[in-house]
């Protein structure tokens, strides 16, 4: 557990030197949210009807941003190969790194959903929804982003890969997201919607790492 504590803080201590990185995350996310009544208009009735799908596609986008220096730096200077051959197991490593990006991108997508979603006049009884969906579906995105992050490892143009490989894979995520909101809006139970976002989070918290890790063997082979 002190190993697995240590890794958590050094990947988070290398996210603070780059700084600017987790920052564009939430920036391409409040960005991309603002832009919607620009495009959609500023009837307040069709923002709030859209509210929970336009958050929840900006904050799927904007964790895309940062998958792929999710494994690509240590890759690219040998810290990967040093951690394949520390005493602690590969999946345990990938977890302390999705636990890492997670904090570092997940968690601001979550604190800024909700100020967000007064912008785009959203029901207030979808606020504790969202922020509830947005807790058990961010930590879901970033397991599997992982997956792709380590399948692209020393390939060339890995971001457009990256991106082909991991989108359809998040569209479970994004369809019970906003579910639950939508449901809760509209004064119906959302209750199956939570449990199915919780059960892809166990799910992928069960077999991501594995996976990831085969990926990573394969890349250093």
């Amino acid at each position: 557990m002190e190993r697995f504590i240590r890794l958590v803080g050094r990947d988070l201590r290398l996210a603070q030197r780059h700084g600017f990185d987790s920052l564009l995350v939430v920036v391409f996310f409040v960005i991309a949210v603002v832009l919607f009544p620009f495009g959609v208009g500023p009837e307040p009735n069709i923002l709030a009807r859209i509210a929970a799908g336009i958050i929840w596609v900006a904050a799927l986008l904007a964790s895309m941003l940062s998958l792929e220096r999710l494994l690509q730096a240590d890759f690219d200077d040998g810290s990967l190969e040093l951690l394949v051959l520390s005493p602690v197991t590969l999946e345990i490593i990938v977890l302390a790194k999705v636990i890492a990006h997670w904090l570092t991108t997940g968690l601001p997508l979550i604190v800024a959903a909700p100020l967000l979603a007064v912008l785009l006049n959203m029901n207030a009884e979808g606020f504790g929804v969202l922020v509830l969906a947005l807790f058990l579906g961010t930590p879901t995105l970033s397991l599997i982003g992982a997956v792709g992050a380590g399948l692209i490892l020393g390939s060339r143009r890995g971001g457009v890969l990256l991106s082909l490989l991991v989108l359809p894979l998040y569209i479970p995520v994004l369809i019970f997201g906003v579910g639950a909101v939508d449901a809760a809006i509209g004064g119906f139970a959302f209750k199956a919607q939570i449990m199915i976002l919780g059960g892809l989070f166990l799910g992928t918290l069960a077999l991501c790492p594995w996976a990831t890790a085969a990926a990573i063997r394969q890349a250093l082979e």
